[in-house]
């Protein structure tokens, strides 16, 4: 103790380097890491608990209380329906009734034309997209049609674009849609992955039960939500050189 009094004497400003140290100490001691000293977690309204205990929502909720899906504010954004029904083979009395007059008739004839044009204004940016699509389903309608006797190959073909449709506008699926109506298909549409699985089995078992009338239900949907890739296309200026002018004296 002599020689810290010492120490102190010849050194007033050790002894507060030494009682800053203490106090560092006994901060660092303080401020340990242990579960009563952490912050509770953010609360979740009662409202949440109860629709999720219920299986009434159909959004899935974080440990934050925010919703899985759902806009930048945190609002739960819901998918939407499609514009028109599955055997709406006519469409709806609207602006659009030509051309869903116009489906319906490429349906009934001339599929291979009338997917050819839903996957043109899908993936309206990449050249050559309907003759792909159409001389492809082409080819797997005449094999279906000759070996096994109606059109079982094309449908494997043109289903993931149903599901891409889907997607692109976030529209509700078969399996959703049930829910939403009659409440089966609960299991599915709880959980996202199963949800997206069963999503896509249906947008397949569509393409093979109801084969014309998805097709028709795809382009009477991207009609009134794409352009056609041909409206999309910049006006070119051309430029008329004048004619041909004398230079003269009037008589």
């Amino acid at each position: 103790m002599a020689n810290g009094d010492n120490l102190e004497e010849s050194s007033p400003l050790l002894g507060k380097v030494v009682e800053n140290a203490d106090e560092k100490d006994t901060l660092r001691s303080s401020t340990a890491a242990t579960p009563d000293s952490l912050p509770p977690p953010p609360p979740v309204r009662k409202d949440m608990e109860e629709e999720n205990r219920d299986g009434g929502s159909d959004y899935g909720w974080t440990a934050d209380g925010l919703p899985v899906h759902g806009s930048v504010v945190g609002e739960p954004v819901g998918r939407a329906q499609w514009e028109t029904d599955l055997c709406a083979c006519i469409g709806r009395h609207d602006e659009f009734c030509s051309s869903d007059l116009e489906v319906c008739l490429l349906g009934s004839v001339a599929p291979c034309i009338l997917y050819g044009t839903n996957a043109e204004r899908l993936g309206s940016s990449t050249p050559g997209t309907f003759a792909n699509h159409c001389m492809s389903y082409s080819g797997l309608y005449l094999i279906g049609t000759s070996f096994f006797g109606w059109n079982c190959l094309a449908p494997w073909f043109t289903y993931p674009t149903r599901t891409a449709i889907r997607r692109m506008f976030n529209l509700e699926g078969n399996c959703e849609a049930l829910h939403r109506s009659c409440g089966c298909c609960g299991l599915c549409v709880e959980d996202e992955v199963q949800r997206e699985h069963c999503e896509s089995v249906c947008d397949f078992a569509t393409h093979i039960f109801c084969h014309t009338c998805a097709l028709c239900q795809e382009g009477r949907e991207l009609r009134r939500r794409m352009p056609h890739p041909g409206f999309n296309a910049r006006p070119v200026l051309v430029m008329i050189p004048p004619g041909e002018q004398s230079m003269g004296r009037g008589v």
